[in-house]
């Protein structure tokens, strides 16, 4: 029954359906199933005048289909002890539920009528409006998270990647039904989706409840859609915002590797000597644990389709932002004109290889991750050889990409003063 598009890597399989959906499952022993949607559009791929739309729309797939109200879905999903959750990325949708395996049937058929036959109801939208406005609200009080949306302004200027998610109360309130349908339509078509599901059930049967759905819903045509490309160029741009906080809140950073680029393994493991999650990162450890200047700093790195950008983010007391700042700068100096010894790489593998493992065991997140490596990869990457790729950076490699990176010519600030 597979099409020559059929891929089989050890317990994962990838089909594509005639209409082009694509299909990827993983086989696991568990009792419990996570599956869903992840679509192919977020808020780099709204018009100026659609800021917020994505997220708007995201929100709606619960209020209602031609089949089911807002009600029915909620009960549908709480009748069997069964979890429901979205979210809107700047590249991705998401839609996605776990469940007992016996309901993996009519869950596949709740989420494909919420996906492809919501009706965007105008009583619903605007009930939904004061519920996103509340959202924004929540965002704007906590400058930890918005100082993120912010810094990405900063670095993307005019483009749509600047945009933050949510978009704003004046945005928000233009959207007519029709608005939201309109976006939905032209996007939210087959050959922009994947199917992932992750658990214990039989692969054929996932393929003919599809393909049964498929006769029985009204598909999208196909989208002519292309989505605006970045020009990558380094900054140095520098804000400063006066906020009303106790703390004073930073971040640097630039842009950096898109997920196609192989560097970005060597600059995933960077990223986590840097100020990854481990308590033995070199900014905790000279931030926190030596000097006693934060609670909270990190770094990250967030790769995209085409394009990707790194941060680091601290809180402080006003007084210590100046030292703070010296010792990122410091610590970010360190990478570019020392290379780690042999011996301590070692051990910043042997750490990565240790939290890649324990995060493969996490079935939501593994189910997500499966999914966006073949909605951007078009393949599933076992998180074994992804690190079989880190372990052969050698200190010299990984101090050439730091000064690729890291250099002060690709590093702006944002500070809330």
């Amino acid at each position: 029954m597979f099409d020559p598009q059929h891929k089989n890597n050890g317990h994962t399989h990838i089909h594509t359906l005639p209409d082009g959906m694509r299909v990827v499952w993983q086989h696991n022993d568990s009792d419990i199933i996570y599956c869903g949607f992840l679509v192919d559009v977020g808020t780099r791929d709204e018009q100026m005048h659609e800021h917020g739309i994505a997220h708007y729309v995201e929100h709606m797939l619960f209020k209602g289909t031609n089949k089911r109200s807002a009600r029915q879905i909620i009960n549908r999903i709480e009748s069997i002890g069964g979890e429901l959750n979205a979210y809107t990325t700047k590249e991705e949708t998401a839609i996605y539920a776990a469940c007992m395996k016996d309901d993996c049937k009519s869950i596949i058929e709740l989420l494909y009528d919420m996906v492809f036959d919501s009706v965007f109801a105008e009583n619903e939208r605007k009930k939904e409006l004061s519920v996103i406005c509340d959202e924004i609200e929540s965002y704007n009080d906590s400058p930890s998270e918005l100082i993120f949306d912010d810094f990405e302004a900063l670095m993307y200027g005019k483009h749509t990647l600047g945009n933050a998610i949510l978009g704003t109360k004046d945005t928000i309130s233009s959207f007519t039904s029709l608005t939201l349908t309109d976006f939905h339509r032209r996007h939210y078509t087959p050959e922009r989706i994947v199917f992932f599901l992750q658990g214990n059930v039989n692969f054929n049967q996932i393929i003919n409840t599809l393909q049964t759905l498929q006769l029985k819903y009204p598909h999208h045509p196909t989208s002519s859609y292309i989505r605006q490309g970045v020009v990558d160029v380094n900054k140095c741009l520098h804000q400063e915002f006066t906020k009303e906080t106790h703390q004073t809140h930073f971040v640097c950073g630039g842009r950096a590797y898109s997920l196609h680029e192989p560097k970005r393994l060597g600059l995933y493991l960077l990223n986590n000597i840097l100020g990854g999650p481990g308590m033995n990162s070199r900014l905790n450890l000279s931030l926190r644990e030596k000097n006693g200047l934060v609670y909270t700093v990190e770094s990250l790195y967030i790769p995209l389709s085409d394009t990707g950008y790194w941060e680091v983010y601290f809180g402080c007391d006003p007084e210590n932002v100046t030292r703070c700042e010296q010792l990122v700068k410091k610590e970010l100096s360190k990478l570019c004109n020392t290379p780690i010894t042999e011996q301590a790489l070692k051990r910043y593998k042997r750490q990565i290889k240790g939290q890649m493992a324990i995060a493969a065991q996490n079935s939501e997140n593994n189910a997500l991750s499966i999914a966006k490596s073949v909605l951007r990869l078009g393949k599933v990457e076992p998180w074994q050889e992804a690190y079989k790729k880190i372990e052969t950076f050698t200190p010299e490699q990984l101090q050439a990409i730091a000064q690729e990176i890291y250099t002060s010519a690709n590093i702006n600030t944002l500070k809330y003063v």
